[in-house]
């Protein structure tokens, strides 16, 4: 199986991330995960991740829309308006158990690759890697 560098969990739900973690690590497909707890927390964390290796890592983040602090919705807001090279190689995919179809109207209006409903399982898993095939992989 493809195995890709870093994926960032972007969720307020410590038990939610957790288990994805868990998921994540028996499923062997990524290098590094990355977790925040909110959107103002994702946006640090790519920072950061920019500062230390130069550029946008992680490649993947998986986002929650409903948290304190910074939602989903905002931190997307604020991740459009980066410049365009904080963005590249960035791939956003919106997880959530909402199921309210403003939001997912809202969310596709933003720059989302897609949306998949919580709580994530081996086929999602394999349905991410198969759908972003063009994410670089840990060797590269």
């Amino acid at each position: 199986m493809r195995k890709l560098s870093t994926i960032l969990l972007v969720d307020d739900n410590e038990i939610t991330n957790f288990l994805h973690e868990r998921l994540f690590e028996r499923c062997n497909v990524f290098d590094q995960v990355l977790m925040a707890a909110n959107g103002a927390k994702a946006l640090d964390v790519l920072a950061r991740q920019r500062d230390q290796f130069g550029s946008a890592n992680p490649v993947l983040v998986l986002l929650d829309l409903n948290m304190p602090v910074m939602n989903g919705f905002q931190f997307l807001e604020a991740f459009r308006a980066l410049p365009p090279a904080h963005q590249q190689g960035v791939v956003v995919v919106v997880l959530t158990s909402s199921e309210n179809v403003q939001d997912f109207d809202r969310a596709s209006a933003l720059p989302i690759a897609g949306l998949l409903d919580k709580p994530l399982d081996q086929a999602k898993i394999d349905t991410l890697l198969q759908l972003y095939s063009g994410l670089p992989t840990a060797a590269e």
